[in-house]
């Protein structure tokens, strides 16, 4: 028989009584040696000596009940659940540098070693150790940030040379930066083990994506697949894929698809890289970065009793969060959508001091109707600034 004061496993998992049942089962034990009319609230001394002991009791508890649920990735965390995830082939991601293509131009045969760019956020971001501009006058590498996580740069901001170099004149950036990222958070590592384990799957596709998810700094990847004899609604030609793909080295990214690939399927997208294997056969594999869609919210909302600004930074907050939580390509709807809009600022703590009256969303193209329809690889964006409240 199980003891009142130990967990307990069954086919429900593991579970221990609360400090609660520990300390009244302490207090009847004691009574029963001492007498039913021992005094043993919280004000005596054996009252107080027996809740220590139900502590420490409870402390045990938990502490076995956390290195149960260590083994399972669902429920492990921390350095649990690094080490569990390493069975998937997998690991932690660590904190990460945002990345952007630059076009650096000069005069052929200039050769830039240890090379620094800046953007007009006044941020330094490195070029690779040793650049030479080719016969051509301009070339397009990575530069990396030099702080980590995710430092956004806008298309054309990136235009100091912070290294001045004869023979080097410009410098700029004609796409946006691929975000950094924090470490890990164990909500997320648990989403990726999940998805690990379509790497050795039955469907090609499957694979595929389960790899590129699996490349350090992707945060995001949305596969379409066109098996028809004629470019489809997407644009895909025929027999091909195309992978939208937020974060990563395009390097690592062209390495995941160079694995998992089948011969001869053709990869489509704007972002190319070429890959040489192990037999030396150089191919060029493609993806796409997702387009930016930035999206504006116009609310109007009726005051209630008790409103105040802090509900209507609660609905810009909550509205801006949806938006950017869509996936790219506007995941099954295929839009931000009207309705998901309005519940995500009717959702926020002070719901109930307001009523919505009205929501417009308006996209690249213009208001939506009520949605705002994505391109398969457009990616919405949206600011608290960007959602703005009227407030009668």
């Amino acid at each position: 028989m199980a003891s009142p004061t130990a967990p307990t496993i069954d086919a429900n998992g593991i579970s221990a009584p609360s400090f609660a049942s520990i300390l009244t089962y302490l207090q009847g034990k004691y009574r029963s040696i001492f007498g039913a009319d021992t005094y043993l609230d919280n004000d005596s001394q054996d009252g107080q000596f027996l809740g220590v002991i139900a502590d420490a009791l409870n402390d045990v508890n938990n502490a076995i009940i956390a290195d149960y649920n260590s083994f399972s990735p669902a429920t492990a965390q921390g350095n649990g659940l690094s080490s569990n995830v390493k069975i998937n082939g997998i690991a932690r991601a660590v904190a990460t540098n945002s990345t952007v293509n630059v076009t650096l131009v000069g005069q052929a045969g200039t050769t830039i070693t240890n090379g620094v760019v800046g953007d007009i956020n006044n941020v330094n971001w490195s070029l690779p150790t040793t650049v030479t501009i080719p016969p051509s006058g301009s070339i397009i590498v990575t530069a990396t940030c030099q702080q980590l996580g995710n430092i956004a740069a806008a298309v054309n901001t990136v235009q100091k040379i912070q290294t001045p170099t004869y023979g080097w004149q410009t410098v700029t950036n004609a796409s946006v930066a691929s975000p950094g990222a924090p470490v890990e958070k164990d909500a997320t590592l648990r989403v990726r083990q999940g998805d690990s384990v379509a790497l050795p799957s039955q469907t090609v596709l499957a694979g595929i994506v389960g790899a590129v998810k699996a490349v350090a700094g992707v945060t995001e990847v949305v596969a379409y697949e066109n098996d028809t004899d004629v470019v489809d609604a997407n644009g895909l030609p025929k027999h091909s894929i195309a992978l939208v793909v937020t974060g990563g080295a395009a390097i690592d990214i062209a390495t995941a698809l160079a694995l998992k690939k089948t011969p001869g399927g053709y990869t489509y997208g704007t972002t190319s890289q070429s890959v040489t294997d192990s037999v030396g056969i150089t191919n060029t594999y493609r993806y796409f970065v997702p387009t930016p869609a930035p999206i504006t919210v116009a609310v109007a909302v009726k005051a209630l009793a008790g409103y105040t600004t802090a509900a209507g930074a609660q609905i810009q907050q909550a509205v801006s969060d949806y938006i950017n939580s869509v996936p790219s390509g506007g995941g099954p709807a295929k839009a931000v959508e009207w309705d998901s809009s309005i519940t995500a600022g009717k959702s926020v703590s002070s719901g109930a001091t307001f009523k919505i009256t009205a929501l417009t969303l308006t996209g690249p193209s213009g208001a939506g109707t009520p949605d705002v329809p994505l391109a398969f690889n457009q990616k919405a964006t949206c600011t608290p600034a960007s959602v703005v409240l009227t407030v009668t």
